[in-house]
């Protein structure tokens, strides 16, 4: 048995719908501007370029209904909703054409962002980490098994604050498909069982205060309600 100087940090992990059991999380890949009309809303250009990632730590993840703390060091809080997809397997250099052999299940996840800092540090030519990376900002509702959600093409994508509809756009909007962004990630890094991947977020991100409540929701896939405090 290892011994460790100090306790080590408990696993985190995410609710699976239809089971007490839970999903051990590894790492978050998230992919950015991967719909055309959000690159355009963020001042950049939608063509296919190839895709680009950053991550978020694996105790981001918090569950469905969550109070989510309103962050220290940000006037320009924002959501952005994402269908998110679980590896039950992992390995690298995978072909786009056997990704899908790779999926555990899939769920709908929030991507909070500190939209100030993520915005100076990307005009600075700096990480994003800060803007992106901080706690409490991965929220996910239970994911939902592969033998219950299928792989999903297409789908409303949607999201709303305080009742109000922010996002709305279709899974069939994505630039790069969900086989084709986990053949990119294995070719830099062997994935592994436990990885999650954000795929990216539709337009019409915004900025949300304490005491919204944001919901959200994929066709066939579920729904997410937090709330900020």
């Amino acid at each position: 048995m290892t011994a460790y100087v100090i306790a080590p940090p408990d696993v985190a992990s995410l609710a699976v719908a239809g089971t007490s059991s839970r999903f051990p999380v590894r790492r978050i890949f998230c992919v950015g501007r991967n719909y055309a009309a959000h690159a355009r809303e963020m001042g950049r250009d939608p063509d296919r370029e190839p895709p680009f990632f950053f991550m978020k730590p694996a105790d981001a993840v918090m569950d469905n209904g969550a109070a989510i703390p309103y962050p220290p060091e940000t006037r320009n809080f924002h959501y952005e909703i994402e269908l998110v997809v679980a590896l039950s397997r992992g390995g690298a250099d995978i072909a786009p054409e056997h990704a899908l052999e790779h999926v555990f299940g899939y769920g709908v996840g929030i991507d909070l962002t500190r939209r100030d800092l993520q915005l100076a540090a990307r005009d600075l030519g700096r990480p994003w980490d800060w803007g992106k990376g901080f706690d409490h900002s991965a929220p996910i509702a239970p994911l939902l098994p592969l033998a219950l959600s299928g792989h999903p093409a297409s789908g409303r994508i949607w999201l709303a604050v305080n009742g109000v509809i922010k996002q709305d756009a279709d899974l069939a909007e994505l630039i790069w498909n969900v086989p084709e962004v986990i053949a990119t990630v294995s070719r830099s890094m062997r994935l592994a069982p436990g990885d999650i991947i954000m795929t990216g977020t539709p337009a019409g991100v915004g900025p949300i205060q304490r005491g919204d409540h944001v919901t959200g929701g994929i066709d066939g896939i579920g729904e997410i309600n937090i709330s900020v405090v």
